[in-house]
């Protein structure tokens, strides 16, 4: 069974940055795109950012320039770095397959960007 815990999540201001991370607890990157989605209260989650096995990735478009997602193999951990932050980036954030299985979805890690 497939696990993912989400973190690096909290309270910056505009114009601030975080890092968040996602720890897989199986090997799945060989076998899935993996992918960052968030969810802002009263709205569906979205897709934000999607790396795939040969190392390409893609943005959703009001985050291009600004996140970057990358992995870790060896250590089973994908990441979303994010800077330039806005209050429109506030929202649960969560990593699972692309495209997700809803029984992979976690926790999630909370970003609010809040002055």
């Amino acid at each position: 069974q497939v696990q993912f815990v989400e973190s690096g999540g909290g309270l910056v201001q505009p114009g601030g940055s975080l890092r968040l991370s996602c720890v897989a607890s199986g090997r799945i990157f060989s076998r899935y795109a993996m992918a960052w989605y968030r969810q802002a209260p009263g709205k569906q989650r979205n897709l934000v950012a999607t790396i795939i096995s040969d190392g390409s990735t893609q943005y959703t478009d009001s985050v291009k320039g600004r996140f970057t997602i990358s992995r870790d193999a060896v250590k089973n951990t994908v990441y979303l770095q994010m800077s330039s932050l806005i209050p429109d980036d506030t929202a649960v954030y969560y990593c699972n397959i692309a495209p997700p299985r809803a029984d992979y979805w976690g926790q999630g890690t909370q970003v609010t960007v809040s002055s």
